[in-house]
């Protein structure tokens, strides 16, 4: 039997934020940009709300100057459209393991007011998906006082924790909006040759996790000719198909969720929204457990592939920060890179072209002042470059350096070894 529910407008909806509230928005493609932009039309109304999410797609309208007197921001991942704010000093950034943000909720050290999420469709039984976005939103929404759902059926109803009953929202709003999507370029020859050198690591009845972009999907581009490979990660995107598609990822090795795909977020085309719609293989949890080291090390052979800016001579690795300036966040590359270093057989590696776009090298002698560090020198394992593989465990600071030295761009490498030289005094 069909339950019925009542539906209002986002601006009516919105008339529940108060003064002084703590607004949760659900995170990447969920982001419920109609709510956002009414709660922002309200700004002559109210006074000090404080927006709080992870990486969001689509406008960010509360961080513009004229609405400073009303909004402020804290973002716990910069994502594009808070980044000016934040290095401006007009938005805050708050730096945390994403294993970690659900527990700021559970836990009432940010306490949230109101949570705005955009969900499917209630089914038959009245229950609704956070779809795309389980991550920190289901710790949010669980622990908010009050919660709006812009209700979507261009939401895809994902399978796992992300399942809340209609009667939890104080208000649904009707939506049919498309998705945020992101089509990401194919890659060019320099990430094609990471992805081949990330691929050679890869072992049939691996454990994979790895993000978004260029890079990740040129390493499953590679993997073709691989066997019963899992998916364990804290998000996937397209890249993900056409492997499941061949048998290659089965998860018929995993030891935790076998022949599941678990993931907290998705994020890619219409296509991967469609392929997560309603499917039984997919198992989207809450990333306080998908992050969890002592979860991801259950699995075998977990291979752990992320991105950095830059990486210096002792195997620092600067991934969230150009120098001061804040370009996206801690994210989950510890969790992962720990929790593959600890999983038997596990391969915790950092993946980067040799140099930037400006064509200065991304392997250093000191990561420049301000960076940050957001994997240490004591948990680097594997640094890949278009020009090889640096394992650099069990290395000491002058084998470390040397072993990057060799995957850097052949145009810097004797200037890299001027600077080891001066640095450790003695260098061969």
């Amino acid at each position: 039997m069909h339950q019925t529910f009542n539906y209002t407008s986002a601006d009516e909806a919105v008339k529940l934020i108060n003064s002084g509230d703590r607004v949760f928005v659900h995170s990447v493609a969920a982001a419920p940009q109609e709510l956002i932009n009414a709660m922002t039309d309200r700004a002559p109304e109210l006074e000090n709300i404080e927006v709080i999410h992870l990486h969001t797609e689509g406008e960010a309208p509360y961080v513009k100057p004229e609405y400073s007197d009303t909004f402020s921001t804290n973002a716990l991942f910069v994502g594009a459209n808070v980044r000016k704010a934040v290095n401006e000093g007009s938005a805050d950034y708050l730096p945390i393991f994403l294993s970690e943000v659900p527990g700021l909720f559970r836990k009432d050290i940010l306490p949230v007011d109101m949570a705005l999420v955009q969900v499917s469709p209630p089914d038959k039984h009245g229950y609704c998906s956070l779809g795309v976005s389980v991550d920190a939103s289901r710790a949010a929404l669980q622990s908010a006082t009050k919660a709006i759902a812009l209700v979507n059926p261009n939401m895809p109803r994902t399978h796992g924790d992300g399942i809340f009953h209609a009667s939890r929202f104080n208000a649904l709003v009707k939506s049919e909006a498309p998705l945020h999507e992101l089509a990401i370029p194919a890659p060019d020859e320099v990430e094609q040759q990471i992805g081949k050198n990330c691929a050679e690591l890869v072992e049939d009845g691996a454990t994979l996790q790895m993000g978004i972009g260029a890079i990740p999907n040129a390493v499953l581009d590679a993997l073709g000719n691989h066997k019963d490979l899992g998916i364990h990660t804290e998000m996937f995107s397209d890249g993900v198909i056409d492997l499941v598609e061949k048998g290659v990822i089965n998860g018929k090795k995993k030891a935790k969720h076998p022949e599941k795909i678990v993931a907290s977020f998705v994020m890619g085309s219409r296509r991967l929204y469609d392929f997560v719609d309603d499917n039984p293989m997919l198992a989207m949890l809450d990333v306080a457990y998908v992050n969890d080291t002592a979860v991801i090390r259950k699995n075998p052979r977990v291979t752990a592939i992320n991105s950095a800016m830059e990486v210096d001579f002792t195997g620092q690795v600067c991934a969230d920060s150009i120098g001061t300036y804040h370009y996206s966040g801690v994210g989950g590359q510890m969790d992962f890179i720990r929790g593959a270093s600890l999983s038997e057989g596990g391969k915790p590696i950092i993946a980067l072209p040799s140099t930037t776009r400006r064509g200065e090298s991304k392997i250093v002698a000191s990561l420049k002042p301000g960076a940050g560090v957001v994997t240490t020198r004591a948990h680097v394992h594997y640094v890949v470059t278009e020009y090889g593989v640096a394992n650099l465990y069990g290395k000491n600071l002058h084998q470390r350096a040397r072993a990057l030295i060799d995957i850097a761009h052949p145009d810097h490498r004797e200037a890299l070894e001027r600077e080891a030289f001066e640095r450790f005094n003695q260098f061969g």
